[in-house]
């Protein structure tokens, strides 16, 4: 299949050649679509979250129920925008779901539970909680609306040093505003 060189590029801010699906710790920051405060407010040095930012909490705590190889590390809302950072433990697994029939001339293993998929990437976690919190949140207060700008930025922390430097910005950062 051919290329259509017509549509435009999207540069990707990516590393190349790097594999997001190997073990290490990650920093993410996902901004609200037009940096729209949506979240809550900042009052003297702290974060209020409204009904929209306890669903995204919830969301994001909920990541290792689907994942079950990753970790949660700091984590804060702030009204148009979120930090945290996720920690891959081991090459994250999920199951298929069975196969359609239960005959094992159909299935390659003896359970009929269906192969393990590949590692999901950190992109599709993060496409997971992006999606699911823009359900979540719109289903009552704006149906319809993009919740998220396109894409999300990532640093991999490559050091214990380089990880507590990024837990202290995380967690100052509704005394920063």
């Amino acid at each position: 299949m051919a290329l259509n060189n017509t549509l435009p590029y999207r540069r990707s801010i990516r590393l190349a050649e790097y594999d997001y699906r190997q073990p290490g710790a990650y920093f993410i920051t996902v901004c609200t679509h037009g940096r729209a405060a949506r979240f809550g407010t900042l009052a003297n040095g702290r974060m209020h979250l409204n009904d929209a930012g306890r669903l995204l909490h919830a969301v994001w705590q909920a990541l290792p129920e689907h994942y079950p190889g990753i970790a949660l590390d700091a984590f804060v809302v702030m009204p148009d925008h979120i930090h945290g950072i996720i920690v891959i433990n081991e090459p994250v697994r999920a199951l298929l779901a069975a196969p359609a029939t239960t005959s094992h001339a159909n299935t390659h293993d003896d359970h009929g539970l269906g192969a393990a998929s590949s590692a999901p990437t950190l992109g599709q976690m993060m496409r997971r909680f992006k999606s699911e919190s823009a359900i979540a949140v719109n289903r009552g207060t704006s149906p319809g609306h993009p919740l998220w700008q396109r894409n999300y930025w990532e640093r991999i922390l490559r050091d214990e040093r380089e990880c507590a430097a990024v837990r202290a910005y995380i967690r100052s950062n509704p005394q920063r505003g």
